[in-house]
């Protein structure tokens, strides 16, 4: 039906986005009365540092300022994802004037869909990860990772999650869960996977590699090093 086919084609779509690439990454994700949390994410799309920026009064405004200056200088940070969810828009005008007075002008501030963020936090997948986070860091460490590499992020979402149908509730669900993960499965196999840095759930999707097998394969690579040649993987 006009649904499935949205969502199908709507998902591909968010999968396939260009991704930003091996570079230092800012996520925000913003917030009004709590603040926006931060997330300093590596090159290599690990968990550096978190913080929260509060936004609310013209005092805490000043001193997110400085804060985010002082990040971006210590961080070499090479680009700021900001979430799109509430108060998003808001939060990337602030970041973006705080860059320009700093001298960052020239580093990049994109507005990144946090559809399914929240659900991301919360799953176990997300406390296998970070089982010392709180969820609103996880929220911010999965937009600056969704930014660096869409794909490799977002399989970790259960596709229904990620909103990708104006009607997706009014058709089959069993039925359209088969539909979306065919086209999860079909993306991951389309681009192909580094088996140095994909995650047991990136490589889960790969044409004959089950879950317990995806993970046998990042457990081998954590203990004995990285992978020389496809031949490494016999053993």
């Amino acid at each position: 039906c006009s649904s499935d086919l949205e969502a199908k084609s709507n998902l591909r779509k968010l999968l396939l986005a260009s991704p930003y690439g091996s570079k230092t990454v800012l996520g925000v994700d913003p917030g009004i009365r709590t603040g926006c949390k931060l997330a300093l994410i590596s090159a290599s799309g690990e968990y550096m540092a978190s913080t929260v920026m509060h936004l609310q009064s013209a005092g805490e405004r000043a001193s997110a300022e400085k804060m985010l200056q002082e990040v971006m200088k210590q961080g070499n940070v090479r680009a700021v994802a900001v979430g799109n969810g509430t108060a998003g828009r808001e939060t990337e005008t602030f970041v973006r004037e705080a860059l320009k007075k700093g001298g960052f002008a020239n580093v990049p501030v994109v507005m990144v869909s946090e559809a399914g963020a929240s659900v991301y936090s919360a799953s176990e997948v997300a406390r296998e990860e970070f089982p010392e986070l709180d969820v609103t860091v996880r929220g911010a460490i999965s937009i600056a990772r969704r930014l660096q590499d869409p794909l490799a992020e977002l399989v970790k979402v259960d596709p229904k999650s990620i909103g990708v149908g104006q009607y997706q509730h009014d058709v089959s669900q069993s039925e359209l869960k088969k539909s979306l993960d065919f086209v999860v499965d079909s993306c991951v196999n389309s681009v192909g996977v580094n088996l140095n840095t994909a995650s047991s759930h990136l490589l889960s999707h790969i044409s004959g590699i089950s879950q317990s097998l995806a993970k046998t394969i990042v457990d081998h690579r954590v203990k004995k090093g990285l992978f020389e040649s496809r031949q490494d993987l016999l053993k």
